[in-house]
């Protein structure tokens, strides 16, 4: 106890620390503030009233993700999904387009460049994202009463109002990454799946038993510990330099990640696992029929069958292969070594460095994706185990324990390296 007072009293007595800290909270105080204020011309007591009707379903997921804004129908309603989505959209253009690909060789410049094109790709992917959203939240209401989808001249400044939302979400995470501390764009989702907890919390001391609780805060740190001992795993992959200043040979090492792939193959596949159930809803009004009635019962996430948690415990094993396939490039990495007139011991520089790399990266995708799927379906099975209700569901994802920790993580890394920095000026 006496290490941590002494640790934050160091933090606030070193100034530019205390300064970024203190910008950053104050942007994200600016967020929450925005998560509560309402798009005009929107019936929100329909919207709240529908979402404790659809509890974990796509909804409630889409609630959680957006930090409470979906339930207020607030300016910020789509979150920085947009973004999200138009980042992994410039990744996978990277592999098919040559020109992106030579703006990653290109370093700082090029990311600039690329960190630009995505804003740009984001202001589009909201405003279509925002019809959708507005006709899905009107399409689950029995009344279709929150919002007049038919009235184009209703619609239109509200898909203005809520892509300006996300737009301007975009700027306040860019503002801490370049003024506060962290990443900016991930501390605003922290601080949207963190500001749900309460309500979580407080859903499951109203309606589950004491054994129930305990059992579920047992789970939840359990679950939590397991995210951040994998988090911080890794592969430490020997590597020699030879020193042209001295006959003695640099040793170091190629730290690979078990989870390389983060949250993208979990965004993946539950997008894609719960696009049917939703398709299947619409459309069953109009053309009944078993087979949709069958997506609509099997591929629901508020009631997680069998089929549903095998089908996306496999779309996550997949596009985590799919990810790190993208983002590793095992055959760069060997140039660069061999380059820097590197070798890994055992292995000669060049292909043979390569096929060694690209055989270790598959088996800790392996275990990565074995992880993520785990993390992902173990809450919906304990759910189920306990009732399937929503008041006995986990008080975070195991999407957002993720997140959490990752983002967690980062930020005391950083502020140590902030702490490190200052003593060594003071030298």
């Amino acid at each position: 106890m006496d290490k941590l007072f002494s640790t934050l009293s160091q933090i606030w007595n070193t100034k530019t620390l205390r300064d970024k800290l203190l910008f950053t909270i104050m942007i994200l105080v600016i967020f929450r503030i925005l998560a509560h204020i309402t798009i005009p011309g929107a019936n929100v007591d329909a919207i709240k009233v529908l979402l404790q009707n659809q509890g974990q379903s796509t909804l409630g997921i889409f609630s959680l993700l957006t930090g409470g804004a979906m339930e207020n129908f607030s300016v910020v309603l789509m979150g920085l999904t947009p973004y999200i989505n138009a980042a992994i959209i410039m990744q996978l253009l990277g592999v098919i387009i040559p020109q992106i690909e030579q703006l990653k060789k290109e370093g700082e410049a090029g990311q600039k460049k690329i960190g630009q094109y995505t804003r740009l790709l984001t202001v589009p992917l909201a405003f279509a994202q925002s019809y959708g959203m507005m006709m899905l939240i009107n399409q689950f209401s029995p009344a279709g009463n929150i919002v007049d989808t038919g009235n184009i001249m209703a619609m239109l400044p509200m898909m203005l109002t809520v892509t300006a939302g996300t737009v301007l979400l975009m700027w306040l995470g860019e503002l801490i990454t370049e003024k506060g501390i962290g990443n900016g764009i991930s501390l605003l989702i922290f601080a949207g799946i963190v500001a749900i907890v309460p309500q979580q919390i407080a859903g499951s001391f109203q309606s589950a038993s004491a054994p129930v609780i305990l059992l579920l805060i047992a789970a939840t740190i359990a679950l939590t510990i397991f995210v951040v001992y994998v988090a911080e795993g890794d592969r430490r992959v020997p590597v020699v330099y030879a020193s042209k200043r001295s006959a003695r040979q640099q040793k170091s090492f190629l730290p690979l990640k078990v989870n390389q792939a983060g949250m993208i193959p979990i965004i993946f596949a539950i997008s894609l696992v719960s696009f049917p159930s939703i398709i299947a809803q619409v459309m069953s009004e109009k053309y009944p029929g078993p087979a949709l009635d069958f997506i609509a019962a099997n591929f629901n996430p508020a009631n997680p069958t069998f089929w549903y948690n095998v089908i996306y415990g496999l779309l996550i094993i997949a596009f985590t292969y799919f990810y790190v396939s993208i983002v590793f490039e095992p055959k760069k990495i060997a140039e660069n070594i061999q380059k820097r007139s590197g070798f890994i011991p055992g292995y000669r520089p060049g292909k043979e460095t390569e096929e060694f790399l690209d055989q270790t990266t598959s088996r800790l995708c392996f275990w990565g994706a074995l992880f993520l799927a785990f993390v992902a379906i173990a809450p919906l099975v304990l759910q189920q185990f306990l009732g399937g209700g929503t008041s006995v569901a986990l008080f975070v994802s195991g999407a957002g324990i993720i997140i959490v920790v990752s983002v967690v993580l980062d930020l005391v890394r950083r502020i140590n390296a902030q702490l490190v920095m200052h003593d060594y000026d003071k030298l």
